[in-house]
C-alpha cells in the first residue's frame, strides 16, 4: 500500500513520490527561541521526527536536516 498525503493546494490525498526514489530529503526549521517557551515550540521538533521514523519504517531512506537559528541582535536585544 503506497504512502498517501493530503495535497492542501487540491484538497485532496494523492501518493507520496519523492524526487530520488528511495530517498527522501527533509530539510526543517528548527525554532527560533527569544521568549518563553511554548507548546509550539516542542511540536516542531517532535512532529518532523516522527514524519522521518515513520517514513523509514515503509522503507525510505531519509535524509534528515534540521535548521537551528543563530543567535542574531534581536535575540541578544530580548536577553
Amino acid at each position: 500500500m503506497p504512502v498517501q498525503i493530503n495535497n492542501s493546494l487540491i484538497r485532496r490525498k494523492e501518493e507520496f513520490s519523492p524526487l530520488t526514489p528511495p530517498t527522501v530529503n527533509m530539510y526543517t526549521c528548527g525554532v527560533t527561541v527569544y521568549d518563553d517557551c511554548h507548546i509550539g515550540h516542542a511540536r516542531s521538533l517532535y512532529i518532523f521526527d516522527l514524519i522521518r521514523k515513520y517514513l523509514k519504517y515503509r522503507g525510505f531512506n531519509v535524509k534528515f536536516v534540521r535548521n537551528i537559528t543563530d543567535i542574531d541582535d534581536k535575540i541578544i536585544n530580548r536577553a
